[in-house]
């Protein structure tokens, strides 16, 4: 199989390890992988990329340093360029950007080409311009891939004329497995876990408030934030207002986030929306028992309809405290939906079961451009 995987660039994100992941598990495999990020202008790549994979910065390839719009139509010729002599079976695509010049670079060549949203498009801010591209554009592609049933559902009714809409779930990181928490020991602090980027959606100002009011009932808790953003002194500032520096403490970054969940006791997540949220997949997969806020999308999907993690509805004060009590106060629960978080993610989102959906569509797509 010889595939071609665009994406922006390769710094610290989400959509950035879940396609290193997916390409150096093609290339152990023996599959021809070509990773091409599309918009960065080269450096290290911040996951570990597989010598198997032939990594192509796209810049490399344009010499153009002039206005922008000549910049654009450079990079998309060579990409086109690229795509012809590489003569891959399918292009995968993540991220509107990407998705639209993957579209246009792969149109009248033969070569299938599945986009895929990263989020949820029907609650992320999106421009005027690039809500009419996508609707242009998306309705080329063979397939148009998404990370939930509930994206799936609403993506249509977004961008019309779309010819088929598929589910494919972020895989577990194969490091996940190799970790867990460890519940059961005795510990003279417990750790609550919160992490993600540290940006207004993310509501972590909430999960400290909320937390500050159960402080006094649960000494044993700490809250440990772990993350960066915007929010980041506007969150110092509130610690300090409510005096928890010795007891909310925010860690930074982290390339490794499972070993971090793996020293903690329970897992929060508070936002206003996702697209499929990996730092929930991520603690359960390590057995954490999780508070989540059952946003959109995923967090009820990921949770077997909340059977494996405690969901409080969006904006539920009252429920999101009393979730987070109970977490807090009763150790035999944490134990009981941990094991069952672990068992349930590592069932459904393991990279093997995850790259079986992929074979499913390269088969269905190669299938349709003979």
């Amino acid at each position: 199989m010889k595939i071609v995987f665009l994406l922006s660039s390769l710094n610290a994100g989400g959509a950035e390890r879940v396609a290193t992941t997916l390409c150096n598990a093609w290339a152990t495999r023996n599959d021809s992988v070509t990773l091409v990020p599309t918009f960065s202008g080269g450096g290290e790549p911040f996951f570990p990329v597989d010598k198997r994979v032939k990594l192509i910065y796209l810049s490399s390839l344009v010499g153009v340093r002039t206005g922008s719009g000549k910049r654009y139509l450079a990079r998309l010729l060579a990409l086109r360029r690229l795509v012809r002599e590489a003569a891959p079976d399918v292009v995968v695509s993540f991220l509107p950007n990407v998705n639209i010049a993957a579209l246009a670079a792969t149109a009248f060549t033969g070569v299938p080409c599945i986009v895929c949203e990263r989020s949820d498009p029907s609650q992320m801010p999106v421009s005027r311009l690039w809500r009419v591209a996508c609707n242009r554009f998306y309705r080329l592609a063979d397939l148009v891939a998404v990370q939930t049933e509930a994206v799936a559902s609403g993506i249509g009714l977004l961008y019309g004329g779309l010819r088929r809409i598929v589910v494919v779930p972020n895989p577990l990181p194969e490091a996940v497995m190799k970790v867990r928490a460890e519940l059961g020991l005795a510990r003279e602090r417990r750790t609550l876990l919160s992490l993600g980027r540290l940006s207004a959606e993310k509501q972590v100002g909430q999960i400290v408030e909320i937390f500050s009011s159960l402080a006094e009932d649960y000494p044993d808790w700490d809250l440990h934030v772990h993350g960066d953003g915007p929010e980041c002194e506007a969150l110092q500032a509130q610690i300090d207002a409510l005096s928890l520096r010795e007891r909310v403490f925010l860690k930074g970054g982290s390339n490794e986030p499972w070993s971090v969940m793996a020293e903690a006791d329970a897992f929060v997540m508070n936002s206003r929306f996702e697209g499929f949220p990996n730092a929930m997949l991520e603690a359960m997969g390590v057995g954490l028992p999780c508070v989540v806020a059952d946003c959109p999308s995923g967090p009820r999907e990921i949770s077997a309809n909340g059977r494996d993690a405690l969901l409080f509805s969006p904006g539920d004060v009252e429920g999101f405290r009393g979730a987070l009590a109970r977490i807090m106060g009763e150790p035999a629960m944490r134990l009981r939906l941990g094991d069952q978080a672990r068992e349930g993610v590592i069932e459904r989102y393991s990279l093997e079961a995850v790259l079986s959906i992929w074979d499913g569509l390269f088969a269905r797509v190669r299938k349709d451009s003979l």
